[in-house]
């Protein structure tokens, strides 16, 4: 089984070393590129080919979330982890909006940034547990409504915002379900609207909130 190639970010050479050592000391994954700045990150991930990108953020020549945008908008192959210092909301609303799939604060114990690369390689989005609940206290700003309280979904409304929560493009949701692109659009859209969800850091947050992302939702 071949193993989930890491491209790995960060501008601290000790930090990196180590990162470096946790992830190559796991069966299935390999570091096959390190960048210390977000530039040589992107360019990098654009020349070597990487199933996770793991970005420390900020990087000092990069505004914040500018890196995992970038890699996102040309290797659409690579899913992104923020790994860094803030553990505070905005902060977290910054990157999934920049359109990482991952975040982790570096302060937790080693297994969550490896519980991270495995759930984003498959598909999935990773949030720290202890992040949660600020997620979960923007639960009525986000859908105008406690969870209790929000509008009733249809099941293919809940099926399609649950595929985007979980980082699957539009294409790849109408192969799961067996409709067209047009028509998982139609259903992105109203139950957007149903829940006044305007981005995927948004839907995400909900999807949190609804229970979407637990292991057993995980897409096929």
């Amino acid at each position: 089984m071949s193993k989930l190639r890491v491209l790995l970010a960060d501008d601290h050479a000790m930090m990196r070393d180590g990162l470096s050592m946790l992830i190559n000391g796991q069966p299935d994954m390999t570091v096959v590129a390190q960048a210390t700045t977000g530039r040589e990150a992107v360019a990098l991930a654009k020349a070597t080919p990487s199933d996770v990108a793991v970005l420390d953020t900020p990087m000092p020549d990069m505004l914040d979330g500018d890196a995992a945008e970038a890699i996102v908008a040309s290797c659409p192959g690579t899913r992104v982890i923020a790994l860094t210092n803030h553990a505070d909301d905005a902060h977290v609303r910054r990157l999934l909006q920049a359109g990482a799939n991952g975040y982790v604060v570096k302060s937790s114990a080693a297994d969550a940034l490896i519980s991270a690369i495995r759930t984003v390689a498959r598909g999935g989005t990773y949030v720290e547990p202890r992040l949660m609940g600020d997620l979960l206290s923007c639960g009525s700003a986000v859908s105008g409504k406690d969870g209790r309280g929000s509008p009733k979904l249809s099941l293919r409304e809940e099926e399609v915002l649950n595929y985007i929560a979980w980082g699957l493009s539009n294409k790849e949701i109408a192969a799961q379900l067996g409709i067209s692109i047009k028509t998982v659009e139609s259903y992105k859209a109203s139950g957007t609207e149903k829940l006044c969800l305007h981005s995927r850091a948004e839907i995400v947050r909900y999807a949190v909130l609804r229970g979407w992302l637990s292991r057993d939702r995980v897409p096929e």
